[in-house]
């Protein structure tokens, strides 16, 4: 997996604390699904957050750095052969088509903005076994011609 610089330090120190995503979310008061991709190598860290998450983890001055870094954001082949991963690339490929086809018929020509989204992440209890809830909610850009 591609992960930024200090990824490897951030999962052992995080482990070893026993300190959860969402803690660490809320420490730094942001979006719990945007802590984790920013803590993985998706987002830049502000320079703030990253020194809280460095201390509240005891992390390397170095780490602390990495995460404020721009991060290149290219798709990694490898991730598609993770299970989890896979079941949103399938949920793409099946349902890719359906939604947009209701995002032009509801809004016209355009797309749903991946940069300016909240992404939410939940459980939710059912009878049939627990469910994962997890809503992408995102700016909708009308194509300029």
């Amino acid at each position: 997996m591609t992960y930024a610089p200090g990824t490897t330090e951030i999962e052992d120190r995080r482990i070893e604390t026993g300190i959860g995503w969402q803690a660490i979310a809320d420490h730094i008061d942001r979006p719990l699904v945007w802590t984790v991709a920013a803590l993985l190598g998706s987002h830049p860290v502000p320079q703030q957050e990253a020194s809280a998450v460095g201390e509240l983890l005891g992390l390397s001055n170095e780490t602390v750095a990495a995460l404020q870094r721009q991060p290149y954001r290219t798709s990694d082949p490898s991730l598609s052969t993770d299970p989890t991963i896979y079941r949103f690339v399938e949920l793409i490929n099946v349902y890719g088509p359906a939604f947009k086809a209701l995002i032009h018929e509801e809004f016209g020509d355009g797309i749903m903005s991946a940069i300016n989204c909240n992404v939410s992440f939940a459980r939710r209890q059912h009878p049939d076994g627990d469910r994962v809830v997890v809503t992408i909610d995102g700016k909708f850009l009308p194509y300029q011609w």
